[in-house]
């Protein structure tokens, strides 16, 4: 019962991502949660706490308005005091310049009480770097700042 809650709230938290409520969404997370974006670029880099992930989660909003994650499948190991989800997803999104874009990625998604402590999100970095550039190429200057961490 208690993997099947936690798959729902797992669900529920990449339903605010697509819906931009990222004030709701990190509710759920530890004051020092641990977010993980591997890539050398804007959207890479590793933040500490939920102020830095809420502005990492803002950047990704305006530098992908319409990109659309799509949970593929939901794996719960462990219990309350200690619990991994490890969530296979797409994302996808139309860019600027009319392309489309697709990525495959997981998320390794570490709970303690019911409170999020770390995510740590793989996915393929080149196809994001060529995304960033090609937003970058299409007048969105921000795909090139320097990366959000804390």
């Amino acid at each position: 019962m208690y993997h099947y809650i936690v798959k729902k709230l797992v669900k529920k938290s990449f339903k605010l991502v697509n819906e931009r409520r990222f004030d709701e969404l990190i509710k759920d997370m530890a004051p020092n949660v641990k977010h993980t974006f591997a890539g050398d670029h804007a959207m890479g880099g590793v933040r500490h706490d939920r102020i830095a992930v809420k502005a990492w989660l803002e950047r990704l909003a305006r530098l992908t308005p319409n990109l659309y994650i799509t949970v593929k499948h939901i794996n719960v190991i462990g219990w309350p005091h200690n619990t991994l989800a490890i969530v296979r997803w797409t994302a996808t999104a139309t860019l600027n310049n009319g392309d489309s874009y697709l990525n495959k990625g997981v998320h390794f998604i570490t709970l303690k009480w019911g409170k999020v402590v770390e995510l740590d999100v793989h996915e393929d970095t080149l196809v994001v770097f060529n995304g960033l550039e090609k937003q970058y190429q299409a007048g969105i200057k921000e795909a090139k700042a320097p990366q959000i961490i804390s």
